[in-house]
Parts: structure tokens; sequence; C-alpha cells
């Protein structure tokens, strides 16, 4: 992911993120914060289309830090909780407060850290998916026949 590893700012929410997550009170208030400003009408329309991984994001870490969910390496939780802090930020690359850009760059690094995790946050999602239906996810690898 070339954003996380150009993008100086990012790399400080990265070391943030290693130390924050030491603190389960800390990490879910960063979740509750990056939650509500993606729900603010000063967002919520033009992040409408990241919000989705954005809570799933969230979701994740909260999980994590809850110890619901630990089949997931440190490295991602701490990209994903970089993210957030990223987002909550009112002062990364472009301010916030710059109508549309301050946000571009927000939304730049939640869908490259999304798309770097794509994997773990697919079976996150499974997981979470089996847990509120109550069943139990089972992982498998598919054997071809033996050839004759």
């Amino acid at each position: 992911m070339s954003t996380k590893k150009t993008n100086p700012v990012f790399q400080k929410a990265k070391l943030k993120a290693e130390s924050l997550l030491n603190d389960p009170e800390k990490t879910k208030k960063l979740i509750q914060a990056a939650f509500n400003k993606a729900d603010s009408g000063k967002y919520a329309s033009s992040f409408r289309a990241v919000t989705g991984k954005l809570n799933a994001l969230g979701r994740m870490v909260r999980c994590y830090v809850k110890k619901e969910y630990r089949d997931i390496s440190l490295q991602t939780i701490v990209l994903a909780t970089a993210a957030l802090i990223y987002f909550v930020w009112p002062l990364d690359v472009m301010a916030d407060i710059i109508p549309l850009l301050g946000f571009a760059d927000d939304a730049a690094i939640i869908l490259a850290v999304f798309s770097s995790i794509s994997q773990d946050i697919e079976k996150f999602l499974a997981w979470e998916s089996s847990k509120e239906s109550g069943a139990e996810v089972i992982e498998y690898t598919e054997i071809d026949p033996p050839t004759p």
C-alpha cells in the first residue's frame, strides 16, 4: 500500500496505534469517535462510499480489544487502528476543515488499508456473520479427487 508507506502522518498514526492498543478504554473511545465522525452530517454524504469499510474496521478492532476475535495478526490490527486514528485526527495531510479535499485523504487511507487487509476483513466479517446467526465458521481446503 503505497499511501501508508509514503505518508508521514499515517506512519505517526501507526506508532500511536501500537501504543493505543494496550489501552482498551482509549481504543474504544477512538472507535466511537470514528463512528461519530463518519455518521455526522458533515461527512455522511461525502463519505457514504467508504463508511461501511470504516465501520467494518472499527468493529474488527473493537472485537479484538474485547478479546472476542483474535484470529488476526497484530500487524493487521495496527493498520486498522492507524486508519481510524488518521480518520479522527483533524490535521492530517489535508486538514479536514478544507471541504471535500480534507476528507479525500482520509478516504484514501481507509480504502488503502482496507484493500491491503481485505482477506483478514473477509474472515472477520464471516466470523461476525456466523456469530450473529449462531453458526460456527469452519475453514476447509478443497482437495482435488485423485486421478486414476
